[in-house]
């Protein structure tokens, strides 16, 4: 395999201001163009902003740089795939139509180079979180969708914008802390599965810790971490994963 396939998540542009967004947007940016000679496939994995909502005829103001690179990407012939996170979940078709980019709403298998990978945002699996898993069914439902819908966009991304911020507040030090084997929920998850079925790889978002945990002889675990603190992602040369830090923070990567 002479090309590579690249996995990101957690951009979370938007927040916390358009300064430091603006800022972190550019570079991603940089990144994607830095790799665009030598990669295949790019995989998204969600949250890739801080809240997006697709109006019928309304997108979320802003985030043009990224959206560009991404359309020069597609109309260069790299694949790219999107899953939705829980601060992105309300997709329509703006990427299908315009970037030609698949959206999934959950978990999907892919195989790549006779390698099984599990792709996903991560929210909502394994045990516990029953609060946000109820709260992840109401917001999923189409019904939810359409209410929000017939709210002025003003008004809509506002309420928006300050629940983002509430539920960043709330979770922000707990995501800082790797709990261990036993209290990992997508590690759970992860070996949940594994006596299913033979996964090579698992590839998460939604944690913003960047680990790289090795499950048994044949399956790894990721989580990707974020383009906030850590600037990471993951590089499938054919045979191996692999998680980096574009900012060189190799150091602060979780491996296990």
């Amino acid at each position: 395999m002479d090309k590579k396939i690249y996995f990101l998540s957690d951009f979370h542009l938007g927040a916390p201001d358009h300064a430091s967004s603006l800022e972190r947007e550019k570079i991603i940016v940089q990144f994607l163009d830095e790799i665009k000679q030598e990669a295949a496939e790019i995989f998204l994995v969600g949250d890739m902003f801080d809240f997006w909502y697709e109006y019928r005829k309304v997108v979320p103001k802003g985030f043009v740089r990224l959206l560009g690179k991404l359309g020069e990407l597609a109309d260069a012939g790299i694949s790219m795939h999107f899953f939705v996170g829980n601060h992105d979940m309300w997709m329509r078709d703006y990427f299908q139509q315009e970037l030609n980019m698949p959206v999934y709403f959950q978990p999907k298998e892919f195989e790549r180079s006779g390698k099984k990978f599990l792709i996903g945002h991560g929210d909502g699996l394994g045990p516990g979180d029953h609060g946000y898993k109820r709260l992840k069914k109401v917001f999923r439902n189409p019904v939810s969708k359409w209410l929000f819908g017939i709210f002025p966009p003003l008004l809509g991304m506002g309420l928006a914008n300050y629940l983002s911020r509430r539920s960043r507040a709330q979770t922000g030090a707990s995501e800082e802390i790797f709990l261990g084997e036993d209290k990992e929920w997508l590690i759970i998850y992860c070996k949940e599965v594994l006596v299913q079925q033979k996964i090579n790889f698992f590839v998460f978002g939604h944690r913003h810790l960047a680990i790289e945990y090795r499950l048994n002889e044949e399956s790894k675990y990721i989580n990707l971490g974020d383009w906030i603190r850590y600037y990471t992602y993951a590089v499938f040369d054919g045979s191996t994963l692999e998680l980096k830090s574009y900012k060189g923070n190799d150091d602060k990567i979780i491996r296990k």
